[in-house]
């Protein structure tokens, strides 16, 4: 009787066997037939297979486990997306680079895209570049000025850094007018931050002296021969001074006492000054105040992780409990946050910055209140900004925290500040220092590709002085005198609004302003836009103003030849937008007051620039 054939099983996953043919099952259940031969051949023992099946197994369970996808590409360098920059979990965004971005994963389309969009377009500079070519006489003059040994200026300036910054540039030029040595100007201690940082802290003192030594003879501390005078104290300074109030005032006191200190020096010097005193106060704000090299260093760190995503746009988002209670206005956010401004501003009315007669509404619509969140994303909105746009937002936190930044946040993902791109520890030292702080916001917002600011302000007014010196680069002014009557119509469709908002802001994107501002206001003649009516047409329109402003209208004719020209423009859309254009042209009191003169350090053009078909020379 034959032998019975003995069987073999073996225990396999299902997945496995129905991967496998029909020809490699019955491999498994039939024994193979014993041979000589197959000693010689590995492929035929049966642990060989064995020992491929239990491969093909681990493979595919470790797939179904960590579900492992073939198609994502991986980097040729290994952890070089840790290794690049820190994985960012504070503050009110996503970190940087925790994830596989977009670009990379459709071949860079969008980000082509993206630099492709007209929203990261720079305004033309008509050719502007700095020149600060003085005089013979400033010239001549600077050699007795630099001898100087008898008379010593000291300044004290106060505020927040941008502040302090205007006030050491007067503080510079009143040297110069005075013909007196500059001592390095003191920076008060902030009461608000409790910040006692020096000047060397925050500037570059040593290139301070070297850019200025031509100009002013500036020295760190008074000498020991005028130790023991007692400084004549000025307390009661005029707002707009001229140089020949100054001399008058000051140099028979210092002939007298070799020593002057001057406190709170904001907006005393006056804006209109000769040419190379303006030229003067150019090269003090953009070159002579330099940062020092620990927050210099920084924020160039800090530029450099916003720019390896591409173009980024900086704000400038005034949004802070103390803002809305100075400016009169609310926040918006809830009837909750809108009860606590109101209260705060009842307990403390001098908080009140100015005009205490008008209504929260009359502020808004007279374009005097910071953009909240909302506003400021509609806005961006409608001037292209890509929804995929790098954004590093500067400014204190914001009165509701998140919640106040959600609007930004749904529409731009991409949002960033300080404290989302600093390595763990990178502030640390800053932590306490307020004026440091807002210096390493001053740089990145300096050296993005687009800057716009929610509200006025000194960080704004420097920054945009900075951008127009360095070649017009885009600033965004946001025009929210006109176009917030728009934000309040729910009716309009969103192409129309975004159209009326894009010609809203053809000229406020940070061009070369070529009207010069006179050395005044003539008080005969009240008016916000001056028309060309020539002095009969201004004359009517002052007497018509002091009667009580009888209607005058003023034509627009900036804005609205555009839609002149516009032959496809339905009649009634055309009277409708120059209606629009002509609402606050109609003779009626003028809220905002006009400064005596044009700050050069916020609108360099032409004092401290020139191009080849306008050189300027004094």
């Amino acid at each position: 009787m034959a032998k019975s054939k003995r069987q073999a099983y073996i225990s396999v996953p299902s997945q496995i066997i129905n991967s496998l043919s029909s020809s490699s099952l019955q491999s498994l259940l039939l024994s193979p037939k014993k041979s000589s031969k197959s000693k010689d051949r590995l492929w035929k023992r049966p642990m060989f297979w064995f020992f491929c099946i239990f491969l093909c197994a681990f493979v595919g369970m470790l797939k179904i486990w960590f579900n492992l996808d073939p198609l994502v590409t991986f980097s040729p360098i290994p952890c070089s997306i840790f290794q690049q920059e820190p994985s960012i979990s504070r503050g009110f965004s996503k970190s940087l680079l925790n994830v596989v971005p977009m670009s990379e994963k459709n071949g860079g389309d969008e980000e082509r895209e993206e630099k492709q969009s007209g929203f990261w377009e720079q305004p033309d500079g008509l050719g502007y570049r700095p020149c600060l070519d003085f005089s013979n006489e400033y010239g001549k003059s600077s050699g007795g000025i630099l001898k100087e040994r008898e008379k010593y200026l000291v300044v004290v300036v106060s505020g927040g850094i941008n502040q302090q910054r205007n006030q050491i540039v007067d503080a510079v030029v009143m040297a110069r007018i005075l013909g007196a040595t500059l001592v390095v100007p003191i920076l008060q201690v902030n009461v608000i931050w409790g910040d006692e940082s020096e000047f060397s802290d925050i500037f570059d003192l040593d290139h301070f002296k070297k850019i200025l030594a031509n100009d002013v003879r500036i020295v760190s501390s008074l000498p020991s021969t005028h130790l023991m005078s007692r400084p004549v104290e000025e307390k009661r300074m005029p707002v707009n001074v001229s140089p020949e109030w100054i001399r008058a005032h000051y140099l028979r006191k210092f002939r007298r006492d070799g020593v002057l200190l001057l406190r709170g020096l904001d907006s005393r010097l006056s804006k209109d000054l000769p040419s190379d005193l303006q030229k003067l106060r150019c090269k003090v704000a953009f070159h002579g105040l330099k940062f020092a090299t620990p927050i210099l260093e920084l924020g160039n760190r800090l530029t450099e992780r916003m720019r390896s995503k591409g173009p980024y746009l900086a704000l400038h988002l005034r949004m802070e409990k103390d803002v809305w209670v100075r400016t009169g206005c609310l926040p918006g956010l809830s009837h909750k946050y809108d009860e606590l401004i109101t209260n705060e501003r009842k307990q403390r009315p001098k908080l009140l910055t100015s005009r205490s007669n008008m209504t929260y509404h009359d502020r808004k619509l007279a374009g005097l209140c910071p953009l909240n969140a909302l506003e400021v994303t509609r806005l961006l909105k409608a001037l292209g900004a890509p929804k995929n746009a790098g954004i590093y937002w500067a400014g204190g936190n914001p009165l509701g925290g998140k919640e106040a930044l959600l609007p930004l946040t749904r529409e731009f993902p991409n949002l960033y500040n300080k404290e989302d791109l600093a390595l763990p520890g990178e502030l640390e030292p800053f932590a306490s220092k307020a004026s440091f702080m807002a210096a390493i916001d001053y740089i990145v917002a300096e050296n993005s590709d687009v800057f716009m600011p929610s509200h006025g302000g000194n960080m704004g007014h420097a920054i945009q002085g900075h951008r127009a010196y360095a070649g017009h680069k885009k600033y965004i002014t946001p025009n929210k005198r006109q176009m917030l009557r728009y934000f309040l119509d729910s009716s309009l469709p969103e192409a129309e609004f975004n159209r009326i908002i894009m010609d809203l802001h053809r000229d406020s994107l940070g061009q070369p302003e070529l009207r010069t501002s006179k050395a005044g206001r003539d008080v005969t003649n009240d008016v916000f836009m001056p028309s060309h009516g020539g002095n009969m047409g201004h004359a009517i329109q002052g007497h018509r103003a002091y009667a009580g402003h009888k209607k005058y209208i003023t034509p627009n004719k900036r804005q609205m030849l555009r839609y002149f020209l516009d032959s496809s423009l339905p009649e009634a859309e055309f009277n409708r937008i120059i209606m629009d254009l002509h609402r606050d042209s109609l003779g009626q009191p003028e809220l905002r007051t006009s400064k005596a003169g044009r700050d050069v350090t916020k609108y360099p053009v032409p004092q401290c620039m020139c191009n080849d078909s306008n050189s300027y020379s004094s």
